[in-house]
């Protein structure tokens, strides 16, 4: 089973409760080769498939894409992997924010 996070600044003492806006998302984003945005993540199950609209950073590992969604000035991934981890916090990191499990 997937643990999901959140990368966030509400936690942050100094923040002031700035969010992590789409536009500083997509700026850091692109200065990453291995990510690229799209607006519609598809979801392909056994016997159907779901598309759902948003803003997604997807991560090429290998073959397999990892969606990190911004969502209301926070980062969302589902840790499937243990590599997605260190890129985890590396982001959040680079993003001046914090990891909150849930």
């Amino acid at each position: 089973m997937n643990q999901r996070y959140r990368i966030s600044r509400s936690l942050q003492p100094n923040s002031s409760g700035q969010e992590i806006s789409l536009e500083e998302c997509q700026a850091y984003f692109s200065s990453k080769a291995d990510f690229t945005y799209q607006t519609v993540l598809t979801v392909k199950g056994e016997e159907s498939t779901m598309s759902i609209e948003g803003d997604f950073f997807m991560w090429k590992q290998g073959e397999t894409l990892i969606p990190f969604r911004h969502y209301m000035g926070e980062l969302y991934v589902a840790v499937s992997h243990q590599e997605i981890v260190p890129l985890m916090i590396e982001i959040a990191t680079d993003l001046r924010a914090d990891i909150v499990e849930g």
